[in-house]
């Protein structure tokens, strides 16, 4: 399979006002960031709008929702916002959809949260009702992108993986699974025997595919340090189960001098295959220099 460039997103996640917004869209562009992301969390930023507001601000970045939780929307409103987005951000807009992992937010909006299985169907028929949507002449308003914007799609289990290989330009993998029970939507990271495990069940599922998906991986943690070993200690003391070496393999973990991440991304693209990195707004500074390494390759 050939290799593809590297991308690199940065996932907003802190409320701002317009000014200060705006501030921060900007430095991503600067930084080299190809797409400027946003959450869909309560307590966060509504995610279309602040798309918007992310496209206003910027000149050449891509910009999208990471990822739309399905079950707060109706699919056919959906559909009207992801076009009317589409428009207003002149054709950069990426849809990013999963399921949504967080209980205590569906409790707090008086939504139904649903089983795994019941979550999944309604993306599923989600995904499905926006391509009936943006295949119908009729619709409006029509999005900037024909047929309809880039879809990503974000999950692990199979059926995520099979829904993800019919449907989406850009399969997400999380690196992580959901602590079973826990409302809070707390995860745990993958090892990386699990995680090829898991970009192997979704190569199965997309071995039909006429064009391959961008895989992409979200990365929760990230220290730029020359001393590796010291720097994922406190990490290993919250989660006791891991040892220092398990730590520092973990595939959403980028801890290390610049140039020794730039090749743990190096190594991950070519043993998974993700060539699009996300990372959290929090690290996305700190982070800069690794794009400046790894652009144009």
């Amino acid at each position: 399979m050939p290799v593809r460039p590297f991308r690199f997103g940065v996932t907003m996640l802190t409320p701002a006002p317009r000014a200060e917004w705006r501030e921060k869209c900007r430095t991503a562009e600067r930084l080299g960031y190809d797409v400027v992301l946003v959450a869909d969390h309560l307590g966060m930023a509504s995610p279309f709008p602040a798309v918007v507001a992310a496209a206003e601000a910027t000149e050449r970045a891509r910009v999208g929702t990471f990822v739309v939780n399905a079950g707060f929307f109706n699919p056919r409103l959906l559909a009207r916002d992801v076009a009317t987005t589409d428009l207003l951000t002149d054709g950069r807009l990426e849809l990013g959809l999963g399921t949504g992992y967080v209980q205590a937010e569906h409790d707090a909006a008086g939504l139904p949260f649903g089983s795994p299985g019941e979550r999944v169907t309604h993306l599923r028929r989600t995904v499905e009702e926006l391509e009936r949507a943006f295949a119908d002449e009729e619709f409006r308003p029509r999005p900037r992108q024909r047929p309809r914007p880039p879809l990503l799609i974000g999950g692990s289990g199979d059926r995520m993986m099979r829904l993800t290989a019919e449907h989406a330009d850009i399969a997400a993998f999380t690196g992580a699974r959901a602590v079973p029970g826990d409302p809070s939507g707390k995860l745990v990271p993958l090892p990386p025997e699990e995680l090829d495990e898991r970009v192997a069940a979704y190569r199965r599922f997309a071995a039909g595919r006429a064009e391959p998906a961008e895989l992409n991986l979200i990365v929760q943690t990230i220290r730029i340090t020359d001393d590796r070993r010291a720097a994922v200690q406190e990490i290993v003391d919250r989660v006791p189960h891991l040892t220092t070496d398990d730590a520092l393999d973990l595939p959403v973990m980028l801890i290390g001098t610049v140039r020794q991440i730039a090749d743990q991304l190096r190594a991950q693209r070519e043993r998974y295959g993700f060539s699009y990195i996300s990372v959290l707004e929090s690290y996305y500074e700190a982070f800069g220099p690794v794009i400046e390494e790894l652009r144009g390759e």
